[in-house]
């Protein structure tokens, strides 16, 4: 007997990838849980379901930098903050942050099916009485048009936003007058996959060749250093509300036309915001 429960929630990280650097992506969640009957005729109350899973994930990899230990180039150390990240290739990187803003893994490069195999033995050995096993698929969205994949650090917000290399992957939507611009959205997508989005505040060191991002936020101390070229600088904080205005806005400069932008947030959520030239 299996119960199971689809779309159950969405994991957004990001992850180290020895081929592209820092990437930003979203997940989404369907679950199944296989098991015998209680006296009741319920193998698990759907109501438990939900939180459990999602506490479990939300306490562990979600909002984390997935970090493959065995991979070329990587090394992992304690410092002051907690952890320190380096890497080598395919570019040069350092975070520092407290520990719980890692996921360490022993792999020599992260995929989705090895996290999907992790997370449901991870859930399996925490299982309640009456389940056997715990099984998660873990899926891309399926995404027809322009996306891209980026990783921030809130340093105000007060859950775990604030560490300051987690991801998402995302449509873009552009519209002038009234209309979809599909080759706007590619130009905008294709340049902002990847890439670092951050607070020009929060800038600690810049030159023509790298640039360093740290803040003091709850969780602990922060920081990040990489390339130049892998990042891009905000004059706001890097919300989704205000990805939005700053897109709108970069736009509207570029065409010489008022624009409509819908930035999402990873899976299902995000904002819109209007400029004109």
């Amino acid at each position: 007997m299996a119960l199971f429960v689809n779309h159950l929630t969405h994991i957004d990280v990001s992850l180290w990838c020895p081929t592209k650097g820092l990437v930003g992506c979203s997940w989404q969640v369907d679950a199944q849980l296989e098991g015998e009957l209680g006296e009741d005729g319920m193998l698990f109350d759907f109501g438990e379901v939900k939180p459990w899973i999602k506490r479990t994930l939300d306490s562990g990899l979600d909002h984390t930098l997935l970090v493959p230990t065995q991979a070329p180039g990587v090394e992992v150390r304690e410092c002051d903050e907690g952890l320190c990240i380096r890497t080598t290739t395919p570019y040069v990187m350092e975070v520092r942050g407290p520990t719980e803003a890692f996921t360490l893994l022993p792999w020599a490069s992260i995929t989705l099916e090895r996290v999907t195999q992790h997370l449901s033995a991870q859930l399996t050995e925490q299982r309640p009485a009456n389940v056997e096993r715990v099984t998660l698929t873990l899926s891309d969205e399926l995404i027809n048009g322009a996306a891209y994949g980026y990783s921030h650090g809130l340093k105000r917000h007060s859950g775990n936003c604030q560490r300051i290399a987690h991801g998402h992957r995302s449509r873009l939507h552009i519209f002038q007058e009234q209309q979809r611009q599909p080759q706007l959205e590619q130009q905008w997508g294709a340049w902002l996959d990847n890439r670092y989005l951050l607070e020009e505040a929060d800038i600690a060191e810049h030159s023509e060749s790298q640039l360093t991002c740290r803040y003091e936020a709850a969780q602990g101390s922060f920081s990040i250093t990489l390339p130049s070229e892998r990042c891009s600088v905000l004059p706001k904080p890097t919300t989704v509300e205000n990805i939005a205005l700053w897109l709108a806005d970069q736009i509207a400069k570029q065409t010489g036309t008022a624009t409509h932008v819908y930035a999402f947030e990873g899976i299902d959520k995000g904002a819109t915001a209007q400029a004109s030239p």
